[in-house]
């Protein structure tokens, strides 16, 4: 047996439950990882309410109770018949299970079972709570810019949200690829994101983001909402958006302004995480915490994440 948190009833926080469960087994291509720490992403949050945001009819199906999670950092456990990549004692991390079933990685958990291909070495020099930060927000932002856009040198990125989890490691893997960054947040975030080399910094609180930026050849757009139209005017013919949310961007005047969208499911993908520990070895990547709440407080973490304004990654730490 071991402990895990589960969400019995749909609903806030406190529908999520410390319990003793039954410890998994690795089966075949898998592995058995004993958790040091699991990130929280909003996918977390939506679920446990049963995706009370979407309409009825989008609403994916979830069996309760179910346990949220899908970005660990641990030790392997233990391996299943045919895994030869991995061994007892491996530090791993990675993005388990996605897409798929959205609660697939059971990462609020002492112990998840993961594809052997979903996982990647932990950098030595990175601590279990900040590898666990990486895998969901900077796969999306990795495979945003090089398998979606394609990304050269030179290029001009504008990230709206640049503070949160994706918006952070889009921004330094963009510098890290020669492009010039114009970062988009809030006033607070101004020194972290010009510390991540954002070579413009816009505080859409005091100013209009569409008044202030143009040219732009890529937008990636972490917070979409009703009003997301108003990112046109910034993009060049020729250049795209690229929603990580949902978002009114009125396609039919995109397309007259040619203006094209590069949207895109993150994945999991061990030979990716690898990229990303090879950059976070050479601090070209670095994660931010926002904060970190022991397993057993996973309900305060999710309040956490309810406050909004985050800056990196909210992390359970499970050892």
């Amino acid at each position: 047996m071991m402990r895990a948190v589960r969400v019995h009833a749909f609903g806030g926080p406190d529908s999520m439950v410390y319990e003793e469960v039954p410890r998994p087994e690795a089966g075949p291509g898998e592995v058995l990882i004993r958790i040091h720490a699991a990130a929280l992403n909003p996918l977390d949050w939506v679920a446990r309410s049963g995706f009370a945001v979407l309409p009825e009819a989008m609403r994916p199906k979830l069996d309760l109770p179910f346990t949220p999670g899908t970005d660990v950092s641990g030790v392997v456990a233990g391996v299943g018949n045919g895994v030869s990549q991995w061994r007892e004692g491996d530090e791993v991390f990675g993005l388990v299970r996605f897409p798929g079933l959205v609660n697939g990685g059971k990462a609020y958990a002492r112990y998840t079972t993961s594809p052997a291909s979903h996982l990647a070495r932990k950098p030595a020099g990175v601590d279990h709570v900040h590898a666990a930060a990486v895998p969901m927000a900077g796969l999306t932002a990795y495979q945003t810019l090089f398998d979606h856009i394609r990304l050269e040198r030179g290029k001009t990125v504008l990230v709206n949200g640049a503070a949160g989890g994706v918006g952070h490691f889009a921004v330094q893997l963009a510098k890290a690829t020669g492009a010039q960054v114009i970062g988009v947040a809030s006033g607070r975030h101004a020194a972290f994101l010009r510390d991540l080399g954002v070579d413009q910094f816009i505080d859409y609180t005091t100013t209009a983001v569409e008044k202030a930026a143009r040219d732009v050849d890529h937008v990636i757009d972490t917070v979409g909402g009703p009003r997301a139209h108003r990112l046109l005017p910034l993009v060049k013919p020729g250049g795209t958006i690229s929603p990580v949310t949902f978002g009114d961007y009125r396609e039919d005047r995109a397309s007259e302004l040619g203006i094209s969208f590069r949207p895109g499911q993150v994945r999991s993908d061990g030979a990716q995480m690898s990229e990303l520990a090879r950059l976070m070895e050479t601090g070209r990547v670095r994660p931010r915490i926002d904060s970190v709440f022991p397993l057993t407080d996973a309900s305060h973490a999710h309040r956490r994440a309810e406050q909004g304004h985050i800056q990196g990654k909210i992390v359970l730490q499970v050892i």
